[in-house]
């Protein structure tokens, strides 16, 4: 009897348990569908990935497209890439960190939900993920980042119907642009250049292992922050995944952890920084502020980075010395004189004024002012006798050559403002007579106001500057004979250009810094084209070039192998009461370069000549200007 109940006891249990468990099966079906229905009303769809248009920031290049100086963005740095922009060492090392099995799965690594689901009931938080590469795509592209059962309920079936959608290799381009890296940068594109300044296809093994160990914590890992050991550490086991996973040998393995890497100084990605600025504010005044960060501009500049590392170096390395004579900025300009292209801007001595404080904020003097544009700014500097060659330009348009003969002595050009005015040469000797070609190449005073009164008059003088490019001269009541000593503030800017207009034989091109522009998908949106103008006779600008060119004639004042002295080389200096402001001018026939030296505040130098302010810096760039681009004097 006692068996008979216990058989059918078991035969009642085996047929529960066998209804219970279909029962069970059509519960739990109709429960993920309920549950599926009350989330799917709500979802996102996976739809949204190939719609969205990611907010992607500007970026001004030089001339080449390559050298990255600035980057406009908004709350998110982004460019997106294909993924055949991708390195396959990158790609490999992100799958071997975040997601090993992620050609392998469904979208949702079950045993890795175990494995949190484990973690997280021991710790008794959600704090534990076992999210897949699609699980985090979803939560940082479509939904927030909120720990609660609901929203991973959301991000679990949005992640299915995604990897129902899209291909693997979509997936990850997409997660590949998307996933933040800190500091505000969002996608592999933007970490590369934040932190490298490499584009993603030139990163290294090493590199891109660092950017892999960065994405569980960005803001812990950040190579600008204090945690640079322990991303290197997390870098080295991403590296032993990689060849756990069998994407590298153990040779290349040890070779890459042994790599030091050079990652990029935080607070200082900008390069060329006044130019750079000067090409923001052009692009402001067309597009807006708001159409700069979210829109992806491309744009291409006329900057030669080469000669621009050059100038910086030049400038930086001559400073001290410019320092001990009482001069404590420097800004140098270069343009091509065919094409009007601004190729270098140097607009002050140190734009991030980690030589010395400036002290420019404190309300005492202020030598050196590191954030203003010297090449630029208003109002300008005087140019001292660099000015002096657009008033013999003048004397030769109207007949006069090189031959013509003044004379050198004291003489009293009667009142001018409320006072005589009885100048002197800068050596304070005269020289009776000589010919213009002397007179210029000499820079001697007393014949060159004579030039400008008796052969070319004040306002022609003015008006010959202005259609060279000198924008800042007011009428002639304003100047008298000053003029021609540089009693008109100019900038650094247009005067290297109006140089330019002897170097190109009288023709003209104003100055211009931006190439081309495109938008995100590469469509041309602007491209600068510019046709010279001829706003001097040819032989007049001959004529002037050759007189500056013409060491010989200049030997009397200047040393033989001045700094001035370049075979070939045009060259006019420029040197204000007091040594105010220092100026080296000078020209090839294809390129035109201007030096300015002084202090922000106008103090005197020591009554230092240009020449020994900045020659040095002129000769020095000029030298390495025909090197770099293989100028022929």
């Amino acid at each position: 009897m006692k068996k008979h109940s216990r058989k059918k006891h078991w035969h009642v249990s085996w047929r529960t348990a066998a209804g219970g468990a279909v029962l069970c099966f059509l519960f739990g079906s109709a429960l993920l569908f309920a549950l599926f229905v009350y989330y799917a009303g709500e979802l996102p769809r996976p739809e949204s990935f190939g719609e969205v248009s990611l907010a992607q920031s500007t970026r001004i290049y030089d001339r080449t497209g390559e050298i990255l100086l600035y980057e406009v963005y908004g709350e998110v740095k982004r460019e997106v890439y294909p993924m055949s922009e991708f390195p396959g060492y990158l790609k490999e090392a992100i799958i071997s960190a975040e997601d090993a099995k992620f050609y392998h799965h469904f979208g949702i690594d079950p045993a890795g939900i175990l494995r949190a689901t484990f973690v997280n009931l021991k710790s008794g938080s959600l704090a534990a993920g076992g999210s897949t590469i699609s699980q985090q795509l979803v939560r940082n592209s479509l939904l927030t980042r909120n720990k609660s059962i609901e929203r991973k309920m959301r991000e679990l079936f949005l992640t299915l119907e995604m990897e129902r959608k899209y291909s693997k290799d979509q997936i990850l381009e997409l997660f590949l642009n998307q996933i933040p890296f800190g500091s505000n940068a969002y996608g592999v594109g933007a970490a590369s250049n934040l932190y490298f300044h490499k584009k993603p296809s030139e990163l290294t093994l090493s590199e891109s292992a660092a950017l892999a160990a960065m994405m569980p914590a960005p803001s812990y890992y950040s190579p600008f922050g204090s945690h640079q050991d322990a991303l290197l550490e997390r870098k080295d086991y991403v590296l032993r995944r990689m060849r756990d996973e069998g994407y590298i040998t153990t040779e290349e393995m040890k070779a890459a952890q042994a790599e030091e890497i050079a990652f990029a100084q935080a607070g200082q990605n900008i390069r060329a920084p006044h130019f750079s600025l000067m090409v923001l504010d052009e692009l402001l005044n067309e597009y807006g502020d708001n159409y700069l960060r979210e829109n992806g501009l491309k744009v291409i500049t006329t900057l030669d980075w080469n000669l621009q590392e050059a100038a910086e170096k030049t400038i930086s390395d001559l400073a001290d010395q410019n320092k001990a004579l009482g001069a404590h900025n420097a800004a140098l300009a270069a343009v091509d004189p065919n094409t009007g292209e601004i190729l270098v801007m140097v607009g002050s001595r140190d734009w991030f004024g980690n030589s010395e404080p400036a002290g420019c904020t404190s309300g005492l003097s202020c030598l050196f002012d590191p954030k203003v544009n010297v090449a630029t700014s208003l109002p300008g500097r005087q140019p001292g006798s660099a000015f002096k060659p657009f008033v013999y330009a003048t004397a030769f348009k109207k007949g006069f050559d090189d031959n013509t003969v003044v004379i050198d002595e004291e003489t009293n050009f009667g009142v001018w403002g409320d006072q005589e005015y009885i100048p002197r040469n800068y050596d304070g000797t005269f020289r009776g007579p000589v010919t213009l070609r002397q007179a210029l190449a000499q820079s001697l005073n007393i014949p060159s106001i004579k030039v400008l009164l008796d052969f070319a008059g004040i306002q022609d003088s003015i008006d010959t500057a202005r259609a060279m490019g000198i924008t800042t001269l007011q009428d002639a009541f304003a100047y008298g004979p000053s003029l021609v000593l540089g009693g008109g503030e100019v900038r650094l800017l247009d005067m290297t250009s109006a140089y330019g207009v002897f170097a190109a034989g009288g023709k003209r091109i104003p100055p211009y810094s931006i190439k081309r522009i495109e938008s995100s998908d590469g469509r041309v949106l602007k491209e600068t084209r510019k046709t010279p103008i001829v706003v001097l006779d040819p032989k007049v600008a001959e004529m002037i070039t050759s007189i500056l060119s013409d060491n010989a004639a200049r030997i009397p004042v200047f040393i033989e192998n001045s700094s001035l002295n370049i075979p070939g080389v045009a060259a006019k200096t420029g040197t204000t009461q007091e040594s105010k402001d220092a100026w080296v001018m000078g020209y090839t026939k294809n390129i035109s370069v201007g030096v300015w030296v002084g202090n922000s505040d106008a103090e005197p130098a020591n009554e230092n000549p240009s020449v020994i302010l900045g020659g040095p810096i002129w000769n020095r760039f000029m030298r390495s200007a025909v090197e770099l681009r293989g100028l022929t004097p």
